[in-house]
């Protein structure tokens, strides 16, 4: 999804899955801690006033509308956090497998081999006369 929308423009907007059905109306929006990317919807579904959440990043706003790549009987099977409470690491990573998508950190950078380390000051040998 744009990072350049304003995730409060959400609050309000329709969510449809992935065959065109809709889903409902969006609530909430959750932001990433440490990035402040717009990162999970909340989405009331109308099935006893639930909300369900949603991944911003695979999804697309079209037309005014959010478009959420996964069916709608998976979109209500999500694990129920309640709304207006900070999502903990523990649960987004719920949200992630129950989605199937990638939760690997990400690649760790190259080990430089800088070649060996000189000896302590000590145990150095000096040249001699």
């Amino acid at each position: 999804m744009r990072t350049d929308i304003d995730p409060r423009n959400l609050i309000g907007r329709k969510a449809f899955d992935v065959n065109g059905a809709k889903i409902g109306t969006i609530d909430e929006v959750y932001l990433d801690d440490a990035t402040g990317v717009p990162e999970w919807a909340a989405v009331r579904t109308g099935l006893f006033s639930r909300d369900a959440f949603v991944p911003l990043g695979p999804s697309e706003l079209l037309d005014g509308t959010l478009h959420v790549p996964f069916d709608r009987a998976l979109i209500k099977d999500a694990p129920d956090f309640g709304v207006g409470r900070h999502l903990s690491p523990e649960q987004e990573l719920q949200l992630y497998h129950h989605y199937g998508l990638d939760t690997a950190p990400p690649p760790k950078a190259p080990d430089h081999d800088f070649g060996p380390l000189a000896p302590p000051e000590e145990t150095r040998s000096t040249p001699g006369p």
